[in-house]
């Protein structure tokens, strides 16, 4: 270390060459002696010299999601399986869960199950880290908070809803390694103002130690990657959570752990300090990106972050047919017929049509798929802006001659989407009740 040290001095003194090389073997040496203590950590199983503090930093779980009215549950617990082994492998003194744990504010109970079973499997490959689960705007907060108090025997923290009341009691003091401060998902017009700041503040305070900041949040950020969610080009909300800037996000925090996007990144303009892990496992076609959780080491406050990624493979995959553009109905249907029969995926067709695509199309699409392990899923129909709205006109006797059900279906059609037999019998019962009501 002393010769490292004279080395480093050397290069500030110099400048040269010399210098140069200097630092060059000063990082070699450390990356060296990195790579052999990571060994050592995970073969012994001991507390790394490199780092005061690991974090595994995940969101975006969606438990209870169906793709299509297709079940995921097994492809959920896959998930929760491989972060469980990532847990055990890594050895993270912090877990942290950023929002959006479940799909909808009311999950069904397998969702539940699998979560509580989860929680324990993570604890039991590392009995020593603590959980900190924070809620998003697709959770329920009090379905969050039933089993606070109980959970905290084993170390796993939750946090539903915003104490009002309370803010500071959103700060976590894991002894001797972080502050967490954990920020459930809050509607932006009920955020007290100045919450991130004076969160941070009562840590300043606290952090006689010198420990590591760690902030949670479910929120948007501007100017970050939003694809995979709708409208990916409007900058200024996404998913009904209106954009915030890096500079309402307060300072002293050495790293802001974030769920919502699904994308996973590190915002730009944050020196590395403020990130998205991503939903570990795709939740729609446009997720066209590498989906993982993020592991995260702290040495001290003001340290700087080492960000590294795990991919999380999906048991399966999400595929668009064909894999850029459109084409014909009867290219779909033949990249179909050539898609491998033992790859379990689930399918989206992207095709162009100038009119309107034959009524059982979907029909057909699926039973292509009957003896292979792929899921149809539906056909994205794309019709050229020369064609858009041509033939929509109709006179006062073609609408008359027309049955209510096929002008419907007709105007699903000009805008890029099947009115298929659930949306029929949605169309159906409505117009019994209007009927019904009106009579």
């Amino acid at each position: 270390m002393q010769t490292q040290i004279f080395l480093l001095q050397n290069y500030i003194a110099d400048g040269t060459e010399i210098g140069a090389s200097a630092l060059f073997f000063y990082y070699a040496g450390v990356e060296i002696s990195r790579f052999l203590c990571t060994f050592a950590v995970k073969l012994f199983r001991l507390p790394s010299p490199f780092f005061s503090m690991k974090i595994l930093h995940t969101s975006d779980w969606h438990l209870g999601h169906t793709l299509y009215s297709y079940d995921r549950g097994d492809e959920q617990q896959d998930m929760l399986n491989r972060i469980a082994d990532i847990v055990k492998a890594e050895l993270p003194d912090l877990l942290l869960v950023c929002g959006d744990i479940f799909h909808t504010s009311q999950p069904p109970a397998a969702a539940q199950s699998m979560l509580s079973h989860a929680i324990l499997s993570f604890i039991e490959a590392n009995p020593a880290m603590s959980v900190v689960i924070t809620a998003g705007n697709h959770d329920s907060s009090s379905k969050h908070d039933i089993f606070r108090e109980p959970w905290k025997r084993l170390n796993v923290f939750t946090f539903g809803a915003l104490d009002f009341d309370d803010p500071f009691s959103h700060i976590l003091e894991i002894p001797n390694k972080a502050f967490v401060i954990a920020i459930p998902f809050v509607h932006e017009r009920n955020m007290p103002d100045g919450l991130w700041q004076s969160l941070l503040d009562e840590v300043a305070s606290r952090n006689v130690n010198n420990l590591p900041v760690v902030m949670m949040a479910h929120t948007t950020v501007a100017g970050c990657n939003f694809t995979g969610h709708d409208n990916p080009d409007n900058e200024l909300s996404v998913g009904g959570i209106n954009a915030l800037s890096i500079d309402e996000m307060g300072q002293g925090f050495d790293y802001l752990a974030l769920g919502h996007i699904h994308c996973p990144q590190t915002i730009i303009g944050s020196k590395g300090r403020i990130r998205y892990s991503g939903t570990p496992l795709p939740i729609s076609f446009d997720e066209c990106f590498t989906h993982s959780v993020s592991i995260v080491e702290i040495d001290a406050h003001n340290s700087q972050p080492f960000i590294s990624e795990i991919e999380i493979p999906a048991l399966r995959d999400v595929v668009t047919l064909p894999a850029e553009g459109y084409c014909d109905f009867d290219q779909a249907q033949q990249l179909l017929i050539e898609f491998p029969d033992d790859i379990p995926a689930y399918i989206r067709l992207n095709v162009e049509t100038k009119d309107f695509l034959p009524a059982n199309a979907t029909d057909e699409a699926r039973k292509l798929t009957l003896d292979k392990q792929c899921r149809f899923c539906f056909i994205n129909a794309h019709r050229p802006e020369s064609h858009t709205n041509q033939n929509l006109g109709m006179t006062v006797e073609e609408f008359r001659a027309e049955s209510p059900i096929d002008i419907v279906s007709r105007f699903a059609a000009s805008e890029g989407f099947e009115f298929d037999d659930d949306l029929k019998l949605l169309f159906a019962e409505a117009k019994e009740f209007v009927k019904e009501n009106t009579h």
